[in-house]
């Protein structure tokens, strides 16, 4: 009888092998249902990243473009403003220049009042007197002093105000130059596209660099730059106009302390021509007198010698009568008048000694008063010279006030702003 052979293992029943193959089947359904959940959620997925991603490069493009538009108008502001600062600087420095002008145009004055005091000092005797012209001349360099200090401050004022609008407008041009460069940078940003060829993947992008500001910081910083600008050239207008302001009060004072030691140096000319012109008489009046003085003396001394003729007439009768013999001598009326005579004949001679002695003494005094008033007069036309001179010296600032208004060729002084210029196109 033969025998079977079977397969060694395991074995299951039917309803084994069917449950088995519901399993299965109930296992591929949910890995099909899992499969398509997942595959509709992969085409939702897909469908809405590429809305977000289209949404996001819009919005990017869209906060780039008005990220340019903000940073070109920041740009134009900073533009005008750096613009008006450099007009500011230039009407700054021609403000400075015309004050500078207005300082140098005070050392002829002093030259000449500082001449017209060293011509006074040459005056001699009693002619060298601290008059009114003095007075006013020392006056005179008192206010060109001052009037320089003034005019100095105002030119060192002018030229802090140039430094600090200079860091101003270096502010200005260094944040426009960060504007220009930074708004380059953004429109190339938004030409940019998924298609430029130019575009790739970078390592950490999303890194923040260091020096980063927030958007408040970086207005903040333009707008102080702009309102630091406006200050200064704020301060600016002012100090121009109390330069124009102090330019004209120095003007003025110079003018009027000019025109008060004119009218002075002119009234003590007039009274030193007065004062020559009566010496000039007492000496033509004193010579007068010396020659008829002259004259008196001669006919005095004439007159002496015609009486000694009559005097020895009389002592030789007097000496002769005294020889009559005896009896003879006789005191008669002819002695008597004889010795009367001869007695009224000494008193006139000595009566004319004396006065010839008064007047040459007189005569004597007379020309040592000539010679004193000759070396006085001298002195008056020395000093009447000297006062002449200084008239004379003068004249170049009356020329200078009567052609001040006219146009001349004056060569600029160096422009002290020493800024660059920069090309705002």
């Amino acid at each position: 009888m033969a025998t079977l052979s079977s397969k060694p293992g395991l074995r299951y029943s039917v309803s084994d092998w069917a449950t088995n193959n519901k399993q299965i089947s109930h296992t591929a359904e949910n890995k099909r249902n899992v499969s398509h959940d997942i595959r509709q959620e992969g085409r939702a997925l897909r469908n809405e990243t590429t809305s977000k991603t289209n949404w996001d490069e819009y919005d990017s493009s869209r906060r780039l473009s008005d990220r340019i538009n903000d940073v070109t108008r920041w740009k134009e502001n900073l533009k005008a403003c750096a613009q008006q600062v450099d007009a500011e600087m230039d009407a700054l420095t021609l403000s400075k220049e015309e004050t500078e002008r207005a300082l140098a145009a005070t050392l002829l004055p002093l030259e000449v009042t500082a001449e017209c005091l060293n011509l006074r000092e040459g005056r001699r005797g009693m002619e060298l007197v601290c008059d009114p012209v003095e007075a006013e001349l020392k006056k005179e360099v008192e206010v060109i002093d001052g009037a320089q200090r003034i005019l100095q401050q105002c030119i060192d004022q002018a030229f802090e105000q140039l430094c600090r609008l200079q860091e101003a407008r270096q502010q200005l041009t260094i944040d426009l130059q960060d504007k220009i460069e930074a708004l380059d940078v953004d429109m190339s940003c938004l030409s940019l596209t998924i298609r430029s060829p130019e575009i790739s993947l970078k390592p950490n992008p999303t890194r923040v660099p260091p020096g980063s500001t927030t958007p408040q910081q970086w207005e903040q910083f333009s707008r102080y730059n702009i309102t630091r600008a406006k200050e200064e050239m704020q301060a600016s207008v002012q100090i121009r106009e109390n330069n124009s302001i102090t330019r004209a009060q120095v003007q003025n004072e110079l003018e009027a302390q000019r025109m008060t030691v004119e009218f002075a140096l002119r009234k003590r000319t007039h009274h030193e021509e007065q004062a020559y012109h009566e010496m000039q008489w007492q000496l033509k009046t004193t010579q007068e007198e010396i020659a008829e003085l002259e004259k008196d003396i001669c006919h005095l001394e004439e007159d002496m010698q015609a009486k000694t003729a009559p005097l020895k007439l009389v002592h030789t009768r007097l000496e002769n009568r005294i020889k009559r013999p005896g009896m003879d001598l006789c005191r008669d009326e002819v002695q008597f008048g004889l010795v009367d005579e001869a007695k009224q004949l000494e008193a006139t001679i000595l009566a004319l000694k004396q006065k010839l002695a008064h007047a040459q003494h007189s005569l004597q005094s007379l020309k040592q008063h000539e010679a004193q008033m000759m070396e006085d007069l001298s002195r008056k036309q020395d000093a009447l010279s000297l006062e002449q001179r200084s008239n004379q010296t003068r004249q170049c600032l009356t020329l200078g006030v009567q052609t001040e208004g006219l146009p001349s060729a004056v060569v600029p002084l160096t422009n002290s702003s020493g800024r660059h210029k920069l090309d705002l196109a």
